[in-house]
């Protein structure tokens, strides 16, 4: 990908997010059972992804790619299910805003900690100053935005 996409492109994933998390409380209202509404968001995402690999196969990973990878490296998906159920079930609750305000809120200090100690295989990134003023005004942010 072209470096000056980018940016735009994690810009886009982020207002897609927002927008997802919206979609996906609807879903939960039509369908009821949020375990179906989640199968179901799950299903669409799956076939998209079968379809882009079945008509780009390449590359495909060795054996030793496959052997060195950690054993957690595959449950990351299931990790982001949690996200989903999160939005399909609360977000009309508790309205985009304040999900998302809290959603981004609660991932960039995780991420601080993840680049902080390097963990799951991350290069390290210490935790400064400013970095740490940057997480303490996010959540200034999320309590304006859940309280008003």
């Amino acid at each position: 990908m072209n470096a000056a996409w980018i940016i735009p492109f994690i810009v886009l994933g982020g207002a897609l997010q927002t927008c997802g998390a919206a979609m996906n409380g609807q879903l939960y209202k039509h369908m009821i059972n949020p375990w179906l509404a989640s199968a179901v968001s799950f299903a669409v995402i799956t076939v998209f992804f079968v379809a882009a690999f079945l008509l780009i196969p390449k590359p495909l990973p060795t054996a030793r790619d496959i052997a060195s990878m950690p054993w957690w490296a595959v449950i990351g998906g299931l990790v982001g299910a949690v996200q989903v159920y999160a939005g399909l079930t609360l977000v009309n609750r508790v309205g985009a805003g304040t999900f998302m305000a809290f959603t981004v809120t609660s991932a960039l200090i995780m991420s601080l900690l993840i680049d902080h100690f390097g963990w799951l295989r991350v290069d390290p990134h210490p935790l400064t100053l400013p970095r740490a003023l940057g997480g303490v005004l996010m959540i200034c942010g999320v309590v304006l935005i859940a309280k008003f």
